[in-house]
């Protein structure tokens, strides 16, 4: 599942997204090795010659990534005589496409056979302060003077650049949306130390929200926030903080990050032909992992490893994954509290975001997958039909076939590993949509779609 909101996955199998990219990791992990994009004159959104665009975002080693606003992707290796040749999203396997670039001045493109010009944007490189700490950003609007709507991209719990990842900064301008991307505090450009703490990281918000608007000036129109994964946690308490038009979460959840772990490791043991008797085990075992979360690991330990070693050999218990229980799993009592100083990065493991949403009157766009192993989407999408039952305007979009960042998949020769292939089509013409419009007229592929009554 290696993957995130922006910057997608190689693969991934869950064990893969908790070890390699903690934006694919709904809950919060501490971070994970940086990424470093790789420099390229050739990043930027191409309008073809039919009118739809590509876009091509950095990767890491010596790849770039093509993406389409229908949710198609693929890796870019340089060959040998000059072209770049694409393999289908995160299979590495050639789909037959074929890349070529002009001179970096000229900012040309043939892409699969079809010629194309880099779209021109007016970007404006900026920072903002909150709490002591200057936070690197980026404005990203379309050519033109008149109004367009603004989105403020907040992230998940990866510990890399959304100045170089996030794709949304230039797939939205090409369709004549303002975006501001920053980097988090103790990532990319950005000062500070690297957290989860969901109310400072929505000060945060706040303060790109201020930001957005003052660059934005005279053309901003409908101005909100688009969150993925821990980001949902964090932008409902932003927008209980500060006017905004509309409110975005993609793959998020409204429950706690304890209850998470529970249903992700519920999840595990059901999509592999378990039944109640070993979901019930599990979860004492992730019940003792959060008992010990919540000392920040230097309690309850001996409990844990007592409740872990009762269960080692039943045949479930190398399935259970959840989402920040495996990182404690294989590790022995003595060296459990050394390794939480990995994870003490000020997670509030018992935050429970329903009174937030509960007094939230800002329209929201919830989009989950019903696939999704690091944030199990029933229990969220149960409360979210219960707000809107009560008149709060929420709309929510359920992907069939979709893991988490909303991704399709194919699985890998061994029945476990999830390669992706794509993004849901419809996606990201979904959050178009609703960023101009606050509503959502249609169908969008696969999509489950509630949308308030009123």
């Amino acid at each position: 599942m290696k993957h995130s909101t922006m910057i997608a996955p190689a693969s991934h199998s869950l064990t893969a997204a908790l070890s390699a990219c903690g934006l694919a990791v709904m809950l919060a992990t501490a971070p994970l090795a940086a990424q470093a994009a790789v420099p390229d004159c050739h990043v930027g959104a191409y309008r073809l010659g039919d009118g739809s665009f590509v876009d091509i975002g950095p990767s890491v080693g010596s790849k770039l990534r093509w993406r389409r606003f229908d949710g198609t992707t693929g890796a870019l290796t340089k060959g040998e005589d000059g072209s770049w040749n694409s393999t289908r999203g995160w299979t590495e396997r050639a789909d037959g496409k074929k890349v070529w670039f002009s001179d970096c001045a000229e900012g040309e493109i043939k892409f699969d056979g079809a010629a194309g010009k880099r779209i021109p944007f007016e970007v404006t490189e900026t920072s903002f302060e909150n709490a002591g700490v200057k936070l690197a950003a980026r404005l990203v609007m379309p050519k033109g003077s008149g109004k367009v709507p603004v989105v403020v991209l907040l992230h998940g719990s990866e510990n890399t650049s959304a100045r170089d990842f996030f794709s949304l900064q230039r797939l939205l301008p090409a369709e004549g949306i303002g975006v501001l991307v920053f980097d988090k505090r103790g990532t990319g450009a950005s000062g500070g130390k690297y957290t989860q703490d969901f109310s400072l990281l929505a000060d945060d918000a706040v303060a790109a929200i201020r930001e957005a608007r003052k660059l934005a000036g005279a053309r901003a129109g409908r101005v909100g926030y688009q969150a993925g994964s821990q980001g949902g946690w964090i932008a409902p308490i932003a927008a209980s903080r500060t006017p905004v038009d509309f409110v975005i979460v993609s793959f998020g959840l409204a429950v706690t990050v304890l209850d998470e772990d529970r249903e992700a490791g519920a999840l595990d043991m059901t999509r592999h032909g378990f039944g109640p008797d070993a979901v019930a085990k599990a979860q004492e075992i992730t019940d003792a992992a959060a008992a010990m979360a919540v000392t920040g690991f230097t309690k309850n330990i001996a409990q844990f490893d007592a409740v872990r070693n009762k269960y080692r050999n039943e045949p479930w218990y190398k399935y259970l994954q959840g989402n920040y229980v495996n990182m404690v799993l294989p590790v022995p009592a003595e060296q459990i509290t050394e390794k939480a100083k990995e994870l003490d990065v000020g997670t509030p493991w018992n935050y429970d975001p329903m009174p937030t949403l509960r007094a939230l009157n800002t329209p929201q766009l919830w989009i989950q997958g019903d696939e999704d192993l690091a944030a199990p989407y029933a229990e969220t999408r149960r409360r979210l039909l219960s707000l809107a039952a009560l008149g709060k305007p929420v709309t929510t979009a359920l992907y069939a076939g979709a893991d988490h960042g909303i991704y399709e998949f194919e699985l890998a020769p061994d029945g476990e590993e999830r390669l992706s292939t794509r993004n849901s089509d419809g996606y990201n013409r979904m959050m178009r949509d609703y960023i101009f419009n606050g509503k959502l007229q249609g169908s969008y592929g696969k999509a489950q779609i509630e949308q308030p009554k009123n």
